[in-house]
């Protein structure tokens, strides 16, 4: 438990001070910062070589950071996050309070609800939502382990989690789109 403590502390450090880090999700290794830093969400659009057209999702802690994040949350919302038996990623319409970089052209947004301790206590220190992409340039396959991550990666990163680095990924989250006029769309299942 106390490593957990340590890893959040000096992940938090960086973020506070706009830096990015590769730090493991409940699925696969991510890049990440403060999703409302501007300048931090454009060094991993820039790192990864990514269109900044394209969205990132976010991930948060709890109910109370969706609220904070949704002018309007439907109704099935509460009840995918609540029967969802592995990692599901919501897009959900409006978000607030992020910077803009991170929302897609449809003023849409991707959002997580983590379990992973360590994602889960960052994400309560920093009073704030974590982005999260995988750790990977732009049209390359997603790492399964720590060790296939590219070194561009590892070396364009301000902090490297030193957590679970032995573990290999779980499939990437569910993807499913809802939105305000209760339309749902599985995108990735």
């Amino acid at each position: 438990m106390e490593e957990i403590q340590k890893e959040v502390h000096n992940a938090f450090e960086v973020i506070q001070k706009g830096g990015i880090i590769l730090y493991p999700t409940d699925t696969v290794w991510g890049l990440g910062c403060d999703a409302n830093n501007p300048e931090a969400v454009k060094k991993i659009f820039a790192l990864k070589k990514r269109a900044e057209s394209k969205s990132m999702i976010v991930l948060i802690n709890g109910d109370r950071m969706l609220h904070q994040i949704f002018k309007e949350i439907p109704e099935v919302a509460w009840q995918i996050i609540e029967f969802s038996d592995k990692p599901t990623t919501l897009i959900l319409d409006h978000p607030k309070n992020v910077a803009k970089e991170i929302i897609a052209p449809d003023d849409s947004l991707g959002v997580r609800i983590v379990a992973d301790p360590f994602c889960f206590r960052l994400i309560e220190r920093m009073k704030s939502p974590l982005v999260s992409t995988s750790a990977n340039l732009s049209g390359e396959p997603t790492a399964r382990t720590f060790q296939e991550i590219n070194p561009i990666i590892l070396d364009g990163v301000d902090y490297v989690v030193n957590l679970h680095q032995d573990r290999k990924a779980t499939p990437p989250s569910t993807i499913i789109k809802l939105t305000t006029d209760s339309k749902v769309t599985i995108i990735r299942k």
